[in-house]
């Protein structure tokens, strides 16, 4: 009550507090975060799709864990998608009004032509959100598998899900603010499921990102130093390699270690399922 009148010090330091009670809220659900990411992870190897539904910050953070997989993982931007109430313009301006209506919710599973091979995960923060909650009936009624990710107690009338993931942040320092613990727990979460499920899909060897696939000098040189680390060779001889691989470092890699040409490497890598410790045989 007093952060209005504490010197900024005093006002980080309690922030700081704060903010670990969101890190350890996330660990106390780790098991549910299990269980979304086996959900997840089966459904994209299926050839499903993963989609994060959300207002506001919920929304914004649902958008940016689905903007980052293909460039992290080289996924299709089909794979993960988020959709955001408003649509587009409301990652950049609040749009006032746009969360309160279930129907546009479903409305945007319909669109998305959601089946029973997809998984929708509605993220509200405060845990009410009628354009949430509209999504999440409608996947359910559509036959996909369904995720409620939310910050607060358990209320009246919240859709039946699959799985429900909750790590309960307590009041905000700034009152009504769920952009600030809950919005942090929240981006951890995301995190787990797109990274592990990612993960169970073989697009990571070791903990490198070996599905990675340059496409600007940055990723090239990032890439080159994959292939070096797993491979041992100089950087100029990776940096070689990735250019006779087209640029995908999972494809570079087989075929130095296992002697290969590119078409014989990537035949094996497709036998392999993608995964990188399959095709070495390691």
């Amino acid at each position: 009550m007093r952060l209005d009148s504490m010197s900024i010090e005093e006002a980080l330091k309690l922030m700081n507090q704060q903010d670990r009670i969101a890190v350890e809220a996330v660990a106390k659900v780790r098991p549910a975060v299990a269980a979304a990411v086996r959900l997840v992870s089966k459904a994209l190897s299926s050839g499903g799709r993963l989609f994060y539904v959300g207002a506001g910050t919920s929304g914004r953070l649902g958008v940016l864990d689905a903007s980052e997989c293909p460039p992290t993982f080289s996924t299709d931007p089909e794979m993960v998608q988020g959709i955001i109430a408003g649509g587009e313009q409301a990652m950049f301006r609040a749009q006032e009004g746009a969360e309160d209506c279930a129907e546009d919710g479903a409305a945007a599973m319909d669109q998305r032509l959601v089946g029973d091979k997809d998984v929708v995960c509605g993220i509200a923060a405060g845990g009410t959100t009628p354009f949430v909650w509209g999504a999440l009936r409608r996947a359910r009624e559509l036959g996909a598998k369904t995720i409620f990710l939310t910050c607060v107690d358990g209320i009246p009338d919240e859709p039946q899900v699959d799985v429900v993931i909750r790590p309960v942040t307590g009041p905000e320092v700034l009152t009504g603010s769920t952009r600030l613990k809950a919005g942090t727990a929240t981006k951890l979460v995301l995190n787990q499921i797109t990274t592990i499920s990612m993960v169970q899909l073989g697009k990571v060897y070791e903990n490198l990102m070996v599905d990675l696939r340059a496409t600007n000098q940055k990723l090239w040189d990032r890439g080159a130093r994959i292939i070096s680390t797993i491979t041992g060779l100089p950087r100029d001889e990776s940096m070689k390699l990735l250019r006779e691989a087209d640029g995908h470092v999972k494809l570079a890699i087989v075929m130095h270690q296992r002697k290969l040409p590119l078409a014989q490497a990537s035949a094996l890598l497709k036998r392999s399922e993608g995964r990188l410790r399959h095709a070495l045989g390691t």
